[in-house]
């Protein structure tokens, strides 16, 4: 095994056996020649390697096997068939308090859990200071952990976790329930740990944070890999296939049958056979009008069929300057009935994390009736009006999404993922994300500054 390689999963799979009644579980054990259990395969032949010094973000929805590839990993489960190969001391935050006892003190804790890791009690005292000092929750380090609240409990385990000299470094959704200002440190001090070479596996839902943290991602899914690669591209992947699901869920039934398509569709001209299934229309069994290739899902009774960016004065935009007012027009196809029609548009950067996004509905509630009064099948053309915020320099993208229903509650019709991109120029430099609107700076005298 290469002195790189950090972890290494070979045809890695766990079932668990469940039993319809207690008495099936006696039957098995003095009857072993007969099963009385079903099997569940929380995990299928997971083969992997994650080479020193990456981060490796895991998603996929609850119940898909992540945190038992985790538990795995950490040892704190056995396989049940395959090979699993860890070098280096692992520590894990993985269920709230798992390896904590709730009789004993946070202090009989940290020594508890830091044995475990492998430190000598002299290690951990020098230790100590550190780790109170990070979870800062006072006085109550002498209390036992029964009486903490999720908030403290999860600070004191991240605080042993971070701070035994870990090589690897497994988080799974613990931190969710920190409050804002600790997820933030617990955020530093992992990307000191990643500064220093650390390995870790980071288990989050937020594909923003898989994104932003992680070299590289895996989605699982009914304990399969799903997809892996470039978080910022598995990532469209989960979240698109998660909307797919929410659609199926919350699609209306007993749709009116399609209406004859205008000549625009009519005149597409592409070979059919040559096209996957994600680049047909699911309604209507035909290739998309236009973006042909992008990702995309909906159940497609309309679709987006353009989208363009201008300028105040309807020129084509080459580059959108803080403070500039930006046209964005976005042309949508109706293939039959919307009952409540509802256009949204995210901001997305370059990691997928969204940030700004609005609708009709949010800026009119009474767009929806506006439009039906005008067109129930066809074309229909929609103008947004912003002003391009203080955004550093580089590449945005938007996704465009037609809904039929709310925000809250609706049919996704059609959603494209990076379906244009806008380049962002700053006339100064800005340093981090975006550039406050108004700074100033001034020297004040003691005692006579007043502002």
């Amino acid at each position: 095994m290469g002195e790189e390689i950090a972890i290494s999963l070979k045809n890695v799979s766990k079932c668990y056996k469940r039993y319809a009644r207690p008495v099936d579980r006696l039957k098995e054990i003095l009857l072993p020649a007969k099963s009385h259990a079903q099997e569940f395969w929380a995990l299928q032949n997971i083969s992997l390697e994650v080479p020193k010094g990456e981060t490796l973000g895991i998603i996929g929805q609850n119940g898909s096997g992540k945190s038992t590839l985790l538990q795995i990993i950490a040892g704190t489960l056995t396989p049940t068939t395959g090979e699993v190969y860890v070098d280096g001391r692992v520590s894990a935050l993985l269920e709230l308090g798992s390896g904590f006892n709730p009789e004993f003190t946070g202090r009989q804790n940290v020594f508890f859990n830091g044995q475990i890791l492998g430190l000598s009690r002299a290690e951990i005292e020098a230790k100590f200071d550190k780790i109170a000092s990070f979870a800062e929750i006072g006085d109550f380090m002498e209390q036992p952990v029964k009486t903490y609240s999720s908030g403290m409990f999860v600070r004191l385990a991240f605080s042993v976790a971070i701070n035994v000299n870990p090589e690897v470094l497994i988080v799974d959704e613990s931190l969710a329930v920190g409050d804002g200002i600790f997820v933030h440190r617990c955020m530093a001090k992992i990307r000191d740990f990643q500064d220093t070479g650390g390995t870790i596996l980071f288990v989050s839902h937020d594909v923003g944070s898989v994104s932003r943290l992680c070299s590289e991602a895996l989605w699982i899914n009914q304990g399969l890999i799903v997809d892996s690669g470039k978080p910022p591209e598995v990532c469209k992947h989960y979240q698109a296939w998660v909307h797919e699901e929410v659609n199926k869920r919350n699609q209306v039934i007993n749709f009116e049958s399609p209406n004859q398509i205008k000549e625009t569709a009519k005149e597409i001209t592409i070979d059919v056979s040559q096209i996957t299934n994600k680049q047909l229309n699911p309604f209507t069994n035909k290739p998309y009008i236009a973006f042909s290739g992008f990702e995309r899902f909906g159940t497609g009774r309309a679709e987006i069929s353009g989208i363009s960016v201008l300028s105040a004065d309807n020129k084509t935009l080459k580059l959108a300057y803080p403070g500039d007012v930006i046209k964005i027009r976005v042309s949508t196809f109706i293939h039959g009935k919307i009952r409540k029609p509802n256009v949204g548009i995210a901001l997305v950067d370059r990691l997928r994390t969204v940030l700004s996004g609005w609708s009709t509905e949010l800026i009119d509630l009474d767009f929806g009736s506006y439009w039906l009064s005008k067109s129930e099948q066809g074309i229909t053309i929609i103008e947004f009006e912003i002003v391009w915020p203080h955004l550093i320099g580089g590449s945005y993208a938007l996704d465009i999404a037609f809904a039929d229903g709310s925000n809250e509650s609706n049919e996704m019709l059609d959603w494209i993922q990076n379906a244009t991109v806008i380049q962002s120029a700053t006339n100064e430099a800005v340093h981090g994300l975006f550039q406050l609107s108004s700074t100033k700076v001034r020297l004040c005298e003691e005692l006579l500054c007043t502002s």
